[in-house]
């Protein structure tokens, strides 16, 4: 099972973005959706930065992916729909709780109505219930609940943190579509075997390569 286009933007409706570095509420540096420098990606660079959606967009989904491998042990050895692959994967990016949830369990082991009602033990703040509840009926019924769109905070404070009321509702669909439609070719390929300095050269090039696209 991997993210897919529609799955990405199922996670991201129930989130919020802010395009450059933000400090979110015990003053760590964060931008895009959630994304901090503690995921292997440095976000001071964004600091009176801001990026283009596309850009925080691939960023993020690269983050996720890292979230997907979890919830994919998590359920090892039970295959999983969609719908279910992307309302586990909104749970884990929520509560990073994919691995110790007592409702996975239940459902592995065929208590279907058990895992429903403790899908609903994770709902503090009580802010969170409305997302609870759309990912425990997207999990369990295979109800949808994303248009596309994400909360996005257009402004920033003079101390960095996001304006509320700038929020605005934007349609992510055709920035995820040009990142999952981007040709094979983009991607890093490894090389035919070189020898000597010229392999050094080549090798030294590549690692500097991955370093920038991560």
């Amino acid at each position: 099972m991997q993210i897919t286009a529609r799955v990405a933007a199922e996670v991201a409706a129930h989130e919020g973005l802010v395009r450059q570095a933000y400090k979110d509420s015990v003053a760590v540096w964060t931008w895009s959706i959630g994304i901090t420098a503690a995921i292997g990606h440095e976000v001071s660079r964004y600091i009176n930065n801001p990026q283009p959606m596309k850009r925080c967009l691939e960023v993020w989904v690269w983050v996720l992916e890292k979230y997907a491998d979890d919830v994919l042990r998590a359920f090892s050895g039970h295959e999983l729909t969609e719908a279910q692959f992307a309302a586990a994967l909104s749970f884990h990016y929520n509560t990073g709780a994919i691995g110790r949830a007592s409702w996975v369990e239940r459902w592995k082991a065929g208590d279907i109505a058990g895992a429903r009602k403790a899908f609903m033990n994770w709902k503090k703040p009580a802010e969170i219930i409305p997302r609870r509840q759309a990912e425990r009926d997207l999990f369990f019924n295979g109800k949808w609940s994303g248009d596309g769109h994400v909360t996005e905070y257009t402004r920033v404070t003079a101390s960095y943190t996001p304006v509320w009321s700038s929020a605005q509702r934007v349609d992510i669909r055709p920035a995820l579509a040009e990142i999952y439609d981007a040709p094979a070719a983009a991607k890093p390929v490894t090389p035919p075997a070189t020898s000597g300095a010229f392999a050094a050269i080549i090798s030294a090039l590549l690692s500097i390569f991955r370093k920038d696209k991560a």
